[in-house]
């Protein structure tokens, strides 16, 4: 295990014991359950490279152990190894901050704490040596560490520390189970990592973690959902951290849905879970049936922990014990998140709070935007300040809207991406009701679809019946159609804002369900408008003079269609009108005499048309249109 950034600690665990006693059997099932158990573990037979020296590596493993275990057996003291590494570990202990935990197994702490019995007899021999060496500075320098070794001994056995006798009744099985517990308690391992400044997380989680404290067997799924960004991913690995060693077997399955989408991914996924909750033992999957029956086997009896992150769909096998939606942090945590990774404080630098707030305005409680956007803002002047604040009213941070993507990626079919793009650009902050009415005339499932979007956390139905988008995924849906055509909004799949219209040029809007075209907004370049098949188009379908430039004017097999609006009379340049097929069109407004450039009048298919002559071509001087510059006229 290579030392973290941040951390001075290799293994999680050192293991000092005697040999002769306890090397094949008892610190050999130690060691083995805490491998098991995920931790990493030094034992001077597994863990030194062959021709370095004990000596030197020794001392180096122990302080690079969070917790050291010493086990105490009844010839530990016989060897001054064991008693020299005992020194070094308590002084770890004192210099670093070492954790220790004695273990006695076969000796009682008052043995080892006034040397009786074997640790009696091993001292007197030691005793004896002092006595019989006969240069005056190696007796001088036995007896310095004799006397360590007896203080060492004082000082061990003074500690809380388990013993084999009392905590398990000589069960070694039970011993070993109770030592992991006092590891996991004193290691408190993190294996995911998280991001700082966890601002307001205990309360996320407190009623899941409750769920996975409170000793059922029972089997139940938690869903954590929440639009892109919002936090759940890291709540999730926030609670794996505090539970996995709760658990016989825990895993963390990451971005399942991309993962599945590549080739052989669900067989992959499998063999990693099975890899997870069997504590490294390998299994072979040919595939995703065979993973399947594995998996039951591995479960079966065991009570596991199993975080799948970024599942679009759960499997209805189980019980859904609740569902949790992560809902966005309010101002105040917004400001300390944003701050954080702005100023590296947790709150702004002077002259900066009122910027800092409209960039939390901005971000509406999303952790991923105010991390982002404080990132990028940090170190900054205020110029640039200014200056970013104004882009992202226009366009949107990317970083943010890639990731908020990921939610629409997931829509099972085009028609919920459509519908999607349709309510982001023109139904937010619409009454549902009157919203499925209008697109269910558009040929949407709308109900079901709402349904859906709801369920991905795009879209929020509020209390009032109304249609309601967090506003950086209603600027992602619509910056999804803007990249349709970034320069040209005519060529877009949609227009929703007064300005993308101001150099519209050609406007296709046939095969629509509109019943009037729109209103208010001046389409000053607009030279071409086709509404062919509109059936729902009656009367009154066009102020006219919105679109004073209009050259060419399509209405074919506007089916329904039984007049045409008196403004038409405006249009000086239109040069085509096309009503072919407009079965219940009954005449034409007076006002199309002041058409002074139309050269092409089509009227073929109009059965109800009221006109007094059958001809090919009508005389410039005709009664229903006067004095214009007809050149054609199509009747039939």
């Amino acid at each position: 295990m290579a030392t973290t950034s941040g951390s001075p600690f290799a293994y999680h665990v050192f293991l000092s014991f005697r040999g002769e006693d306890t090397r094949k059997t008892f610190t050999d099932h130690l060691y083995t359950a805490l491998v098991q158990a995920g931790f990493q573990t030094f034992r001077d037979n597994e863990s030194i490279e062959r021709g370095k020296y004990l000596n030197s590596e020794l001392p180096k493993a122990i302080k690079q152990s969070r917790i050291s275990i010493v086990v105490l057996s009844k010839t530990y003291a016989s060897s001054t190894w064991c008693l020299d590494e005992l020194v070094t570990i308590l002084e770890c202990k004192k210099t670093h901050g070492n954790d220790v935990l004695p273990v006695f197994y076969d000796v009682e702490p008052s043995e080892v704490k006034k040397r009786e019995g074997s640790f009696e007899k091993a001292f007197e021999r030691y005793e004896n040596e002092v006595e019989e060496e006969g240069d005056l500075e190696k007796r001088m320098e036995l007896a310095k560490r004799l006397e360590g070794w007896k203080a060492a001994l004082r000082q061990v056995a003074g500690m809380t520390g388990m013993v084999l006798q009392n905590q398990a009744d000589g069960h070694e099985a039970k011993f070993i189970q109770k030592i992991l517990k006092d590891v996991r308690d004193k290691v408190k391992r993190t294996v995911l990592s998280v991001a700082p400044h966890l601002i307001g997380i205990d309360w996320h989680a407190k009623d899941i973690n409750s769920w996975l404290r409170d000793g059922s067997n029972d089997v139940g799924i938690v869903v954590i959902c929440g639009i892109g960004g919002i936090g759940k991913t890291t709540i999730a690995k926030y609670l794996y951290n505090l539970n996995f060693e709760r658990f016989k077997g825990s895993s963390f399955l990451a971005s399942v849905r991309e993962a599945s989408e590549q080739p052989d991914g669900q067989v992959r996924l499998q063999r990693q879970l099975l890899l997870d909750i069997l504590n490294g033992k390998k299994e072979k999957i040919h595939d995703v049936y065979q993973g399947i029956v594995r998996i039951k086997e591995a479960l079966c009896c065991r009570k596991v922990l199993v975080v799948l992150d970024a599942v679009v769909q759960l499997l209805r096998a189980y019980e859904v014990h609740t569902v949790h939606e992560v809902i966005g942090m309010d101002n105040v945590e917004s400001l300390e998140l944003f701050s954080w990774h702005a100023f590296g404080q947790d709150h702004p630098i002077e002259g900066f709070m009122d910027c800092s707030k409209r960039v939390v305005h901005y971000c509406d409680g999303l952790p991923l935007a105010l991390q982002v956007l404080g990132s990028t803002l940090s170190g900054k002047n205020k110029d640039v300040w200014e200056s970013a604040l104004k882009k992202l009213e226009a366009i949107p941070e990317g970083e943010i809207l890639k990731k908020l993507k990921i939610s629409y990626d997931s829509l099972q079919d085009d028609h919920d991406k459509n519908l999607f793009l349709d309510i982001a650009c023109y139904f937010v902050g619409k009454h549902k009701d009157w919203t499925i009415t209008i697109l269910d005339g558009c040929g949407f499932f709308t109900k079901i679809g709402i349904h859906n979007l709801i369920d991905r956390c795009l879209l929020i139905e509020q209390y009032d019946n109304k249609l309601r988008m967090h506003h950086l995924i209603h600027d992602m849906g619509r910056g999804i159609v803007r990249q349709e055509s970034t320069k040209e909004p005519g060529k877009r799949s949609r227009l929703w804002h007064k300005e993308a219209f101001d150099n519209l040029v050609v406007l296709d809007m046939s095969y629509s369900s509109l019943k009037t075209v729109w209103k208010g907004a001046k389409l000053r370049s607009l030279k071409m408008l086709d509404l062919s098949h509109s059936h729902g188009l009656v009367s009154d379908i066009l102020d006219f003079s919105l679109v004073p430039n209009l050259e060419r004017l399509v209405l074919k097999h506007c089916v329904n269609l039984i007049e045409v609006h008196e403004s038409i009379g405006v249009l000086q340049r239109l040069n085509l009108l096309n009503l072919k097929g407009c079965q219940k069109l009954r005449k034409l407004p007076t006002t199309i005499r002041q058409l002074k450039s139309i050269e092409k009048l089509i009227l073929s298919g109009c059965s109800e048309f009221h006109h007094e002559s059958q001809e090919k071509s009508w005389a410039v001087n005709h009664p229903q249109l006067g004095c214009i510059a007809l050149q054609q006229l199509e009747l039939e």
